[in-house]
């Protein structure tokens, strides 16, 4: 299993019951796929560099994983699909 770390960035427009949702949701795909998450990190609210799909605001989240090539690419094509999913970034570390 590689080593991941995943961030990504929710609308801040929806309800907090659908935010957390979408979280955990995002959290299954790698437990689902036999994944582990290492660290939750909720970074809150901020505000974006740029508006994204009209959005001003989102709440960050960053996960370190370990799961196979397979559940990052699951991910990442579910968090391509997501509505309320405003952009992630997936990054590989490297073995220290």
């Amino acid at each position: 299993m590689n080593k991941y770390e995943i961030m990504f960035i929710v609308k801040t427009t929806m309800e907090e019951a659908k935010i957390k949702s979408t979280i955990e949701a995002m959290k299954k795909i790698i437990t689902d796929g036999k994944g582990k998450i290492v660290e939750v990190k909720e970074m809150g609210e901020r505000k974006l560099a740029y508006p994204i799909k009209k959005e001003l605001n989102g709440y960050y989240y960053v996960l370190k994983v370990e799961a196979s090539k397979e559940v990052i690419s699951e991910f990442d094509r579910r968090s391509l699909i997501d509505e309320s999913i405003l952009r992630h970034l997936i990054i590989r570390l490297d073995e220290e």
